[in-house]
């Protein structure tokens, strides 16, 4: 069966429509995944998240594994029973914390030795771990395993390096991928992951490579690890014209309204990243002024009294909540602040996508 189908496009490395296919399911794309890294938005309902029009949440399976366990995961029937998601969800393969816990791990060719960081435990995980225990989280989209390599300068030594190890670790992902399968009535889709930091002739051999493989999806990782949005804009630029129609193009980690729409119109369907929540909890939120995505932060005196409704609250109130009153509460520490503004960001991101299909 079909899992991916192109509706609409204005052509490669172009801006374009689509819709993905999950056991009678459908989410239009593009869209922008929230993240309920241990299995929840943080501060939010999944009947919220829902709210906001997004189609598929993302987990993680490095922090999954280490709190609730992917065994305990698959007794409830997968992530989307365990967490009261109504819809499909995706894992990350644990390759990003390879990046971002570089203090507390080290890498070989076998996988990454990680310091559990709530108890000082030795976790491993390898391409092959991490298939198996995303199997066991019962997500219909998983991620292959890869090395992932910061782009603050002094790292960027290792981007080589990085990508040669991701692109054995994917063929070593995809052969447990398919031994899962055959004994399994769970059958997620596998995206592979490009590499190559800002090299764009490491970035076209590793696109080559991965499109090359029978995935079911494309994604774009190493990026937001440290590069300007110039660099970043660059290289999507660069990438746009490259992709198979065929496939789904995700690209890992972008969430701010620029990016958004700087992606979408070099032809990527799908995005991730903790921004619009983490941004939301500590009292930033976007709105769009004379047709330009602005950050604001609802501490400033300006809002003290401004009693208009802050547009993505009505989704929590049919009357909406003011500006002064959310000011009121995150300026007060309370948790609704910072939930009502997590709501209006997500909501943000998913009228964006929305855009496209209203002026196709």
């Amino acid at each position: 069966m079909t899992f991916f189908k192109e509706v609409h496009s204005h052509g490669p490395g172009m801006s374009r429509l689509g819709e993905l296919y999950f056991n009678g399911k459908v989410v239009k794309t593009p869209t922008f995944m929230p993240v309920a890294t241990k299995g929840s938005v943080k501060g939010l309902t999944m009947g919220q998240v829902r709210s906001t029009g997004a189609g598929i949440v993302l987990g993680n399976t490095y922090h999954l594994h280490l709190t609730a366990g992917e065994d305990s995961v698959n007794m409830h029937g997968g992530l989307s029973e365990f967490t009261g998601w109504d819809g499909p969800m995706l894992t990350d393969s644990g390759g990003f914390q390879v990046f971002s816990l570089a203090g507390i791990n080290s890498i070989n060719e076998d996988g990454v030795w990680f310091k559990n960081p709530a108890n000082g435990d030795k976790v491993f995980l390898s391409p092959e771990i991490s298939m198996q225990i995303q199997h066991k989280l019962g997500a219909d989209i998983i991620m292959a395993f890869d090395d992932v390599v910061s782009l603050a300068t002094e790292k960027r030594h290792r981007t080589l390096e990085a990508m040669d190890r991701t692109h054995r670790w994917l063929k070593r992902s995809i052969d447990e991928h398919n031994r899962l399968l055959k004994t399994s009535k769970h059958r997620p889709k596998l995206f592979g992951i490009v590499q190559g930091g800002l090299d764009k002739k490491l970035r076209k051999q590793s696109l080559e490579y991965v499109q090359s493989l029978p995935l079911d999806g494309i994604a774009i990782g190493g990026l937001s690890t440290g590069e300007s949005r110039s660099e970043l804009r660059s290289m999507l630029d660069y990438l746009a014209p490259m992709y198979d129609a065929s496939r789904p193009r995700y690209l890992m980690g972008v969430g701010h309204p620029i990016d958004l729409r700087y992606g979408i119109d070099r032809g990527i369907d799908m995005f991730d990243c903790v921004l619009p929540t983490r941004n939301a909890r500590h009292g930033a939120f976007w709105q769009k002024e004379s047709g330009v995505d602005v950050q604001h932060s609802i501490k400033k005196q300006q809002f003290v009294d401004e009693l208009s409704v802050l547009p993505g609250s009505k989704l929590l109130r049919a009357q909406g909540y003011s500006y002064s009153y959310i000011r009121h509460l995150v300026r007060s520490k309370e948790a609704l602040g910072g939930q009502i503004l997590s709501i209006h960001n997500l909501r943000y991101l998913q009228e964006i996508c929305e855009e496209y299909w209203r002026e196709s």
